[in-house]
């Protein structure tokens, strides 16, 4: 069951505090960007945000899964509604994961 759109944005706000929170449709579903680093993703209207040391001293609690077969375990994120939380999470996570590569000029 592919994401709705309502879902995706209504995560894009809840999150938006963090940085510049942008979405890319990907493979029917949506990845999720904070400041142009790929941070997570949307699938079946569930959001999946990277496993990072410091996402996980801010929400120890977090549950674990998998966004699709053969994926990486990532940190499921079931409540949205505290924004400040969440701006901490996302900003912490962003800041652990390294930088994108650069794109190879054809």
């Amino acid at each position: 069951m592919a994401s709705s759109l309502d879902f995706v944005e209504y995560v894009c706000d809840q999150i938006g505090n963090a940085g510049e929170i942008i979405y890319k449709k990907m493979f029917g579903e949506y990845g999720i960007y904070c400041n142009g680093k790929f941070i997570g993703v949307i699938c079946d209207n569930q959001f999946f945000v990277k496993k990072t040391k410091a996402g996980a001293v801010i929400c120890p609690d977090c549950e674990e899964g998998s966004p699709y077969e053969g994926a990486k375990a990532h940190f499921v994120i079931d409540s949205l509604e505290d924004r400040d939380l969440m701006a901490r999470f996302i900003t912490a996570t962003y800041e652990e994961l390294p930088a994108p590569k650069p794109k190879k000029k054809k």
